[in-house]
């Protein structure tokens, strides 16, 4: 739709270029936006505006000659022919100091419900991915003890933006690295023993210890017990409590054995961009955008993180991805710029984002609330989960942009009422499940629309065009990777049913014809509701 209204502006332009009536300029970007307040119609642009101040006239002028050249009078154009404004919108207005605002027709709200019941959850499913392959890896902490709410917030981002990746046409794969060599494993190891370098603590420690003390030495208790808190703890709390499926699980141990590492090295080496100092190895980072040369192999001939970082990206590399997404938390923020440049200097040509996810705190009544007793200053994620549903912890989680901080609300968490805005839009689909099946003519309402022309109450046209808005949606998640519009949506989505529910009679044996089209409208709503909740891995019950 925008890229239609994008297309006929540039028209338009280059028509009033062409007579003479503005000067030829290069024709800035168009911004196509929605408005807040539906009276000013569906979409609007700024573009009078913005050329106002390269050419030197009224805004309102140049948005008078602008719309005056859109054909709205010509005749529908056949189903196969490319649709054009006259096909959409039922008028085009101006209004001050310059916006040009675009109404959507009733004939094409209209349309978008049957299309919507035709499509079903395929309603929203774009290919403008186009097949290209994309790494995401998320969460991957290390295999040092349980996943906190970081990791979780973290995990339910990655999972949700993979859904919709794959919805907007990408070839996706979920991975997990994990981190089970090097310094960290070690520091596990003596947390096990509870020896004079112990670094962690808490209730797993004491059970790893039950279940490792007897190891020769740190080495070997940290590397049984990363293996153990991998398979029995975090594989656990990722699959059955979190509900996120990997792909692929990543292990530096075996990144290590199989060669990618040394490769790497021998890779970088042979492109002259490392060199020796102090008995170390070192990568000329700072060549690739980073602040300083970062080491590959210290003066005791052990390989540093960075190292397997760059066997890992090699590896990766080699997969034939055409982008790389990095979700990390907020301490990670440091190794973005060593990250991207290993990328570089190992050929690495598509494109690499970055997403750092910040910090949690969870609240009841205002004040912060230390909920685990397993740790004094550690929040679990399987706690969490276990005191709210999964459900809730996905949606409160994805309601907020990644890169604020934010305080997981944990009394509103626990209400069953519309105040929680999961329940909230878990209710409109329950009770939309509930009105169709109590409806006389349920097999009617899938296979005949009833007279969709009917659909013309204010509520309703507003319903649709909530609905018309999520294709679109979907598309600007997949390039913006704003997850955090999805459970906004779905929260406006389920508003505008309630609203149109309290106005409109859905079930009504006296007009059986206008029933009918109502049974395909609310209907639609479900399919889109159910198919925003799929996307953020949370349940859509029938009943509640």
């Amino acid at each position: 739709m925008r890229e239609l209204i994008k297309k006929s502006i540039k028209d338009a332009i280059l028509k009033s270029q062409k007579e003479n009536v503005i000067p030829a300029f290069d024709i800035p970007e168009i911004s196509i936006d929605c408005p807040k307040d539906e009276k000013f119609g569906d979409y609007f642009t700024n573009i009078a505006l913005v050329m106002a101040k390269k050419i030197g006239k009224s805004p309102m002028e140049i948005a008078d000659d602008l719309v005056k050249r859109f054909d709205l009078s010509r005749p529908k154009q056949p189903k196969e022919v490319e649709p054009q404004l006259a096909d959409i919108f039922k008028k085009i207005e101006i209004a001050p100091p310059g916006y040009i605002n675009f109404y959507l027709s009733g004939e094409y709200l209209q349309n978008k419900v049957a299309e919507i019941n035709r499509e079903k959850d395929n309603f929203g499913n774009s290919e403008i991915g186009k097949g290209i392959k994309v790494n995401n890896e998320f969460i991957s902490a290390n295999p040092t003890g349980p996943l906190t709410v970081g990791n979780g917030r973290g995990g339910f981002y990655g999972d949700t933006l993979s859904n919709v990746l794959k919805k907007s046409g990408f070839s996706v794969v979920n991975e997990y690295y994990i981190n089970n060599a090097g310094e960290q494993v070690i520091k596990l190891g003596h947390s096990v023993l509870k020896d004079s370098e112990a670094v962690y603590a808490g209730e797993y420690i004491e059970q790893l210890n039950k279940k490792f003390y007897a190891a020769r030495d740190a080495k070997e208790a940290g590397e049984r017990s990363a293996e153990f808190v991998i398979n029995e703890m975090i594989k656990k709390t990722v699959n059955e409590k979190m509900k996120i499926f990997f792909d692929l699980w990543i292990s530096e141990r075996d990144l290590l054995k199989n060669g990618d590492v040394d490769r790497a090295v021998e890779i970088l080496k042979n492109k002259k961009i490392t060199y020796e100092k102090d008995g170390a190895l070192w990568l000329k980072t700072t060549e690739f955008g980073d602040d300083k040369d970062r080491v590959l192999v210290k003066s005791d001939g052990q390989k540093t993180y960075f190292a397997s970082d760059c066997g890992y990206i090699l590896n990766k590399i080699e997969r034939g991805f055409d982008k790389i997404i990095e979700i990390w938390g907020a301490d990670h923020h440091g190794y973005i710029n060593r990250f991207r440049a290993a990328a570089k200097a190992l050929g690495f040509s598509g494109d690499l984002k970055f997403i750092i996810i910040q910090l949690v705190k969870l609240v009841k009544d205002g004040k912060e609330v230390k909920m685990s007793k397993r740790t004094g200053n550690v929040v679990y994620i399987d706690d969490l989960i276990e005191e709210v549903g999964n459900d809730v912890a996905r949606f409160f989680f994805l309601m907020y942009s990644p890169d604020t901080h934010m305080n997981f609300d944990l009394g509103l968490a626990k209400e069953r009422s519309e105040k929680n805005p999961v329940y909230y839009v878990q209710y409109a689909h329950a009770r939309i499940h509930s009105i169709l099946a109590k409806a006389k003519n349920a097999k009617r309402k899938t296979k005949n629309y009833g007279s969709l022309s009917l659909l013309t109450h204010e509520k309703e046209l507003s319903l649709i065009r909530e609905l018309n808005k999520f294709p679109e949606l979907i598309e600007e998640i997949a390039e913006s990777y704003e997850v955090h519009k999805l459970p906004h949506y779905a929260v406006k989505l389920a508003d505008k049913f309630h609203s149109f529910y309290d106005e409109c009679r859905v079930i009504d044996e006296k007009n059986p014809e206008l029933s009918a089209a109502r049974h395909a409208l609310i209907n639609a709503v479900r399919i889109v509701l159910a198919e925003a909740l799929r996307l953020m891995g949370i349940s859509a019950p029938s009943k509640m």
